[in-house]
């Protein structure tokens, strides 16, 4: 819980900056600090830590942790909970063809989930924006001010990420820009690959201004600018039309996302955990294949804290917890981990048949990532995940419970609010792992597929050493791929590395929608996984409208007919 310094207790200092006109209004506002008592350098490092703390001010209804728009629709996991009504928006998302502009029309809930995140972004772009602001105002008061832009320039791009990912078309809003020009602005004024631009400029200016690395444990550094830098070009190298098509694969990110990684490799800060485990666990937080984390803390002054607040429906019912039996691995996502004698992937026949951990051979992720009947949850061969007694739904969801963003029962890091289990487990944003696998999907689509192989089986090697803390729970057999005999084959490899790898951790989804191939893999899960889960039945994607979610209606009302909403909606 090493977390830039006591920074979310830091989170009430003076976040708001206020002006007003009229001789009646002509008096300091209390409890708000004006722009000239926040311009110093103190000061404004305070504003920057409400920042950072902002990325951790998330909730299950708004989550930063992308497991209802990451995972549900990749056909990963389903929702889970007592039944469809139970967060219903969270059911359409499985669902995909229910998904509309005004999800508050959905009962029982009648809150519009989609615009609570748009606005938990935009308000976090705000304060970036309010701090630039005080910056650019005062720029001999403060010290280091290219350091400071950078840091809040890099924690923005992270909001813009979210929001890109999700809506494609979103309005940029600047320091710049005067509350006039904000209202006029339109979310189609830039194109995607402007606004694509416009998020990479601020990680390439943040990659050089930024220290290499940072003593307060949870600050961006030039070397996770950099690695922020690579992901945006790896995501504005898919060239897409105004259908979502990819229409050409942009040869030049490509090369830049390739030489980024490899500046990250020849610093030396990160590296591969020897277990995987730890990526998981509270005590090795922070180590070296962390890149960047949302800092989460309990007991830090607030009133709540800033916990995992997005999985407190995410834990079973059983074995200590008591809540929510959200976030339900498919049964297609496990199948996934099974392996042939060579221990490689079940490309094509993965799906046939449902594991059995009785006979069936798996990749060890499987039992870091997924907790089963039978099987230790969370490495302790004491506690032993009880099946259909864990689950909240079993019937019409399965009983697996996902476990990356959990953690034990017993662990120091956890809280509790009411029946919901919260901990202080950061949320990784982004993982070495991840980075590694960007540069072997770049030099995959470069015809370079040679160079990627070892990637992969470094990634696959790991795993295989991973079994410690598994207590044999199943049977584990993964092996290495000795060569790559075509592009498509190391293509395959590769999207089912970050499958398994990556696991249930918020990032296929945007995958498949970035690689341009969502429609035919959510179909051929559906074909299966409905027979599994009769809720399902009506589940139809859409190609062409549900790889990006509407604008919400929301905010077309109050852009005054400005803004364009999405394809299909």
């Amino acid at each position: 819980m090493n977390k830039i310094k006591t920074l979310f207790s830091a989170t009430t200092f003076a976040l708001f900056l206020a002006s007003c006109g009229g001789s009646d209004l002509d008096v300091a506002p209390s409890g708000v600090l004006t722009e000239e008592q926040v311009s110093n350098s103190k000061n404004v490092d305070a504003l920057i830590i409400a920042a950072y703390s902002y990325l951790g001010n998330d909730h299950y209804t708004a989550p930063n942790f992308l497991w209802p728009t990451g995972n549900l629709r990749a056909g990963d996991a389903h929702k889970g909970g007592n039944g469809p009504g139970d967060i219903f928006a969270y059911h359409a998302l499985s669902l995909y063809q229910p998904v509309v502009p005004d999800m508050e029309s959905f009962p029982p809930d009648l809150i519009d989930l989609n615009n609570k995140k748009w606005v938990r972004n935009y308000t976090g772009i705000s304060r970036v924006n309010s701090a630039l602001a005080v910056i650019a105002n005062a720029p001999d008061a403060i010290e280091d001010s290219a350091a400071k832009q950078s840091e809040l320039r890099f924690i923005r791009s992270i909001f813009y990420f979210d929001l890109k990912i999700h809506h494609k078309h979103i309005p940029w809003i600047d320091e710049t820009m005067t509350q006039d020009q904000i209202l006029l602005t339109t979310n189609s004024d830039l194109s995607d690959q402007e606004l694509w631009d416009k998020i990479a400029a601020d990680f390439e200016f943040a990659a050089n201004h930024l220290p290499q690395t940072q003593k307060d444990v949870g600050r961006a550094s030039a070397l996770s600018a950099k690695a922020y830098l690579a992901k945006t070009l790896l995501y504005q190298a898919y060239e897409q039309n105004e259908l979502h098509q990819v229409i050409n694969i942009n040869k030049d990110k490509l090369v830049k996302v390739v030489a980024l990684v490899n500046e990250i490799e020849q610093a030396g800060v990160y590296g591969l955990f020897d277990d995987y485990a730890n990526n998981f666990l509270f005590e090795s937080e922070n180590g070296k294949e962390s890149v960047f984390a949302i800092q989460r803390s309990l007991n830090d002054g607030s009133p709540d804290g800033r916990g995992s607040w997005p999985s407190a429906l995410n834990a079973p019912l059983a074995g200590g917890f008591g809540c929510c039996g959200f976030h339900v691995p498919t049964e297609n996502f496990v199948n996934a981990f099974k392996t042939d004698q060579q221990g490689l992937p079940l490309f094509d026949t993965f799906n046939d048949f449902n594991y059995d951990k009785v006979t069936d051979a798996v990749d060890p992720r499987l039992d870091h990532t997924v907790a089963m009947e039978g099987k230790p949850f969370k490495y302790d061969e004491n506690l032993i995940h009880g099946g259909d007694s864990w689950a909240r739904a079993p019937g019409i969801y399965g009983n697996f419970t996902a476990m990356k963003d959990l953690e034990h029962p017993d662990c120091s890091c956890r809280g509790q609010n009411g029946p919901f289990p919260i901990f202080s487990l950061n949320t990784p944003l982004i993982r070495y792992a991840d980075v590694l696998l960007w540069k072997a999907e770049a030099l995959i689509e470069l015809d370079r597929y040679d160079e990627a192989l070892p990637i992969i089986n470094r990634i696959r090697e790991r795993a295989k050493n991973s079994t410690g803390k598994l207590h044999n729970a199943s049977i584990y057999n993964i092996g290495s791929y000795t060569s790559f005999v075509s592009k498509e084959q190391a293509r395959e490899a590769l999207r089912f590395e970050r499958r398994l790898e990556l696991g249930l951790e918020g990032h296929r989804f945007f995958d498949l929608v970035r690689w341009g191939i969502a429609k035919e893999t959510i179909d051929s899960y559906l074909a299966i996984e409905a027979l599994r889960k009769p809720y399902l039945a009506d589940a139809v994607f859409t190609k062409g409208r549900d790889e990006y979610l509407p604008i919400p209606n929301q905010q077309m009302i109050l852009s005054g007919g400005l803004y364009s909403q999405n394809p299909g909606y």
